[in-house]
């Protein structure tokens, strides 16, 4: 059996190689996005076995750059479960080559030999998309915490180094970020709330969440304020849901009006205002809005962003809404996605806190205040789960 990763472009690009050099034979066994460390030869990387091929003795080896790897045995079979024994060895000779890889060409070079807890901990890292550069960093502190604490590798036994290792990563990560599920700026009210962000991020809906589960639960009177005039029949799904639990609700055509309303409600405890969804282009053109919200002390934006995102783009956003001068990230769509490192990097890198987070469309189920436990919970899911039960 001949075993070879291809890298291209497109995965559709590497099969086509394949099949152009191994022949019709060719048998897809792996694809993904190809390593940071090789991502130079291609976007992706496919692996492809050609069962049509002998090798020497029972013998074959993977041909994946950065590691060598020992030849491996294919157990002897009766003719009708030779491919099938075949495909299960090599299912699990990919297992192993995959553990090695992470402990070599993922990790740092001045991490080989020092314990496989840094490598590993850097792959569940990059694995869930955290930025390798906030990996890093965050691998080589909890290396620090060990040293100051006299458990570094090599003064201590490899269970004990492991669990401490494990209980100072969690502590590493965890003070990279803020939690902060808090509606309103100090204790005085009206706390007055204000949701924005891109187009289709579910602002309105995770707005509505928020009225029931912090305003209706807690029977606190609740008043709605839509400023969003853009989108059409945006106010009608808004006055839908006020009318449905009863609670005040305007729409407001201007800023200055948007500020007489608040004046005049100061009675209500909690005042929500759902915003127009603004793409990267409209925030220039949000002069108003963004003035306002970023001169009034008593109101509270959370940014909302679909956790969907890809990583670039939520920066840009975060980075944009600026203007708009966001005390929160409010996070939506946690369903649509499985990997939450980038919510994790943004967190850390603007220094806002985290305030809530929605998975699904249910009112008002669908929504929990973030927690610094939740947040590893998501980062560390990559591992399954084993990096942060240890800890």
């Amino acid at each position: 059996m001949k075993i070879k990763s291809y890298y291209s472009r497109t995965v559709e690009d590497a099969m086509a190689a394949a099949r152009q050099e191994m022949g019709p034979d060719a048998m897809l066994v792996n694809s993904r996005k190809a390593p940071l460390e090789v991502r130079h030869l291609g976007e992706y990387e496919v692996v492809f076995a050609n069962v049509g091929v002998a090798v020497a003795p029972a013998e074959a080896s993977l041909n994946l750059p950065g590691e060598r790897a020992e030849p491996f045995t294919v157990p002897q079979a009766p003719p009708g479960n030779r491919l099938s024994t075949e495909v299960a060895e090599l299912k699990k000779e990919l297992e192993g080559m995959r553990h090695a890889i992470t402990r070599t060409a993922y990790a740092p070079t001045q991490w080989t030999g020092v314990s496989p807890d840094f490598s590993d901990a850097y792959a569940a890292l990059t694995a869930a998309e955290v930025s390798a550069e906030l990996a890093r960093e965050i691998v080589q502190a909890a290396g620090d915490r060990l040293d100051g604490q006299g458990l570094a590798p090599g003064r201590a036994t490899p269970k004990t180094h492991g669990a401490a290792f494990q209980r100072a990563l969690m502590e590493e990560t965890a003070s990279r970020f803020t939690a902060d599920a808090t509606l309103g700026r100090g204790p005085a009210t009206p706390r007055i709330v204000a949701l924005v962000g891109p187009p289709g991020s579910g602002k309105t809906t995770t707005l509505v969440k928020l009225a029931v589960n912090y305003g209706l639960a807690a029977r606190r009177p609740v008043l709605l304020l839509s400023i969003d005039t853009q989108r059409v029949a945006a106010a009608d799904q808004l006055r839908s849901y006020a009318a449905i639990l009863g609670v005040g609700f305007q729409v407001l055509e201007t800023v200055s009006s948007l500020a007489q309303s608040i004046e005049e409600n100061h009675g209500k405890e909690l005042i929500f205002i759902d915003t127009p969804g603004l793409a990267y282009g409209d925030l220039q053109d949000s002069e108003s809005l963004a003035h306002f919200l970023a001169t009034r002390g008593d109101i509270d934006t959370h940014l909302v962003l679909p956790a969907s995102m890809k990583a670039a783009d939520l920066s840009r956003m975060v980075d944009a809404f600026e203007i708009l001068r966001p005390r929160h990230l409010l996070f939506t769509k946690l369903d649509e996605t499985g990997s939450y490192g980038p919510i994790f990097n943004e967190a850390a890198r603007s220094g806002k806190p985290l305030s809530f987070f929605a998975a699904g469309q249910r009112i008002p189920e669908d929504l929990e205040a973030a927690t610094s436990e939740r947040v590893l919970d998501l980062v560390f899911s990559y591992a399954g789960g084993r990096t942060r039960s240890a800890a």
